[in-house]
């Protein structure tokens, strides 16, 4: 439903990830998965301390050209996926537009997602490439490519959508993510 929707150009997109951080690395005693010291592992060796974005890069690569190959490949591996045009400034945006509701079950409004995704669209070269019910796919130009802005981008993707440290491989922790997404020209969401 676009017209509930707020719009991406209000929110500030740092802000929201130390919002959402503060939200999921709250501890929680009625939590009957994860004692404190558990918890706090995840997210070691931040804790619930929001480390804050990570640095801007110069692109190496085109961040167009290399969405259009990433397309590409996505539809290899998915032909049963199907293309959908909107009328958007930017791919941040059509998920706003649209009205997907991807995330729900951690916000109902997706323009603040769209904010983040804008915000990497300038610092990382990401383009929106696809989304499905609960799922996100993006390309990325300039990924992080060292440890310490692994770190730093692995806790925005933490705050941005929990689930892909939470439900994501094993070991289920902020360093094992960063470390996964060293160099990957590709990011992948999805929500619960």
């Amino acid at each position: 439903m676009p017209e509930r929707m707020s719009s991406p150009a209000i929110h500030d997109p740092a802000g929201l990830l130390e919002e959402w951080w503060a939200t999921y690395t709250a501890l929680d005693e009625g939590d009957d998965m994860l004692d404190a010291k558990r918890r706090l592992a995840v997210t070691a060796p931040f804790g619930q301390a929001w480390p804050g974005i990570a640095p801007t890069r110069s692109a190496a690569t085109d961040p167009d050209e290399l969405a259009a190959e990433y397309a590409q490949a996505f539809l290899a591996d998915r032909p049963q996926s199907r293309l959908g045009l909107v009328a958007a400034a930017s791919g941040s945006e059509t998920l706003t537009v649209a009205g997907w509701c991807g995330p729900l079950n951690y916000d109902n409004d997706t323009a603040k997602f769209s904010a983040v995704i804008s915000d990497w669209e300038h610092r990382f070269g990401a383009r929106v490439i696809a989304v499905g019910f609960s799922t996100l796919h993006l390309s990325v130009a300039t990924p992080p490519m060292n440890e310490e802005d692994a770190l730093l981008v692995a806790a925005e993707h933490f705050a941005f959508c929990p689930d892909n440290v939470w439900q994501g491989r094993r070991p289920y922790t902020l360093t094992a993510y960063a470390e996964r997404i060293i160099g990957a020209r590709s990011w992948d969401f999805w929500w619960d």
